[in-house]
């Protein structure tokens, strides 16, 4: 049986998650694919962290090329982070003839058009669907399953740390400071949570869905963002008082006319409305198509084996397509 070989770039959480989650589920995963699927290479400076797992350290190199000049590596999973240098190992890696999955919202985000144009280009597949809502399997369907629809209307919660943190100061009467701590602890924000609660995280993703959805790209620093540092408990109850509740929401909408309107803001949501039922650290997005209405996908949108979940769902089609 042939072997489908990987070569893994970082291996903090989700990495480890990614390297975990195959291991767990082996069976199920190369009965699918129809061949072994292997990670040989991990690309990762820290060999001696204790992440849970034996990993043989002869896995491990602190080299990219070693991984992208090896003629028998099929894909590269980036789950660096950030825009550099995985943005450069991307490019590296698909000129290198490789099929390459991504966690990397930022990363795709900022170089979207290119990127795509570069996989084209080298006749390689870049499969995405861990950059939006984690384990959420949305994107695949919006740009496969629901394209024939014409899009009008996206609305995410797409940011755990932040819907915690309001369902937090909404449920418990927590202050934002007190409820960002507690988010902290429990380690649904990072130690420096800027990214998160100034809405860049959420603006990263609503530029995927629209490129996606409307086939339009608009780079995450030219969204109007607006994050929920400014939410009181003052401004929650006055949303309670009319039956709604603040979400942090990645919003896009497309006119009659063609324009397409787009945001991230602290959005007062109708508690009949199903985004207002997301709570804690849970993601969803909801679509509006002209064929078939509204859809919303829920789920958890963090988390190391989560997030495997929706990268060697990538990896898995990439290895059916390569046995046909």
């Amino acid at each position: 049986m042939k072997t489908l070989k990987i070569g893994l770039l970082g291996m903090g959480n989700i990495g480890t998650g990614t390297y975990k989650a195959l291991h767990m589920n082996r069976e199920e995963i190369e009965a699918n694919v129809g061949t072994k699927v292997e990670i040989v290479k991990i690309l990762e400076k820290d060999t001696t962290r204790d992440r849970g797992i034996e990993v043989p350290m002869e896995l491990f190199t602190q080299d990219p090329d070693e991984i992208f000049n090896d003629p028998e590596i099929d894909i590269v999973i980036e789950l660096l982070g950030g825009v550099e240098p995985a943005s450069t190992f991307i490019r590296n890696a698909m000129k290198a003839g490789k099929h390459v999955v991504t966690a990397n919202k930022a990363a795709i985000a900022a170089n979207y058009p290119e990127l795509t144009a570069l996989a084209e280009e080298n006749n390689v597949t870049l499969n995405i669907e861990a950059c939006v809502g984690g384990g959420i399997p949305v994107l695949n369907v919006l740009k496969n399953n629901a394209r024939a629809n014409k899009y009008t209307e996206v609305l995410g919660i797409v940011n755990g740390t932040t819907n915690y943190i309001l369902h937090m100061m909404s449920t418990q009467g927590m202050s934002y400071e007190d409820a960002l701590k507690e988010a902290q602890a429990k380690g649904f924000a990072e130690a420096d949570p800027t990214a998160d609660v100034e809405g860049h995280d959420a603006a990263n993703k609503l530029s995927i869905l629209m490129a996606l959805m409307f086939d339009k790209y608009v780079h995450p620093s030219e969204i109007p963002t607006t994050g929920i540092s400014g939410v009181t408990i003052e401004k929650i109850e006055e949303a309670k008082a009319n039956d709604c509740v603040i979400k942090l929401i990645a919003h896009a909408t497309l006119k009659e006319d063609g324009e397409l309107e787009y945001e991230v803001r602290p959005t007062h949501i109708r508690s009949y409305h199903p985004l207002a039922g997301v709570l804690e650290q849970f993601n969803a997005v909801y679509v509006k198509g002209n064929l078939v209405g509204k859809l919303m996908f829920y789920g958890p949108g963090a988390g190391p084996l989560e997030t495997a979940s929706a990268v060697l769902g990538d990896v898995m089609e990439i290895g059916r397509s390569m046995n046909k």
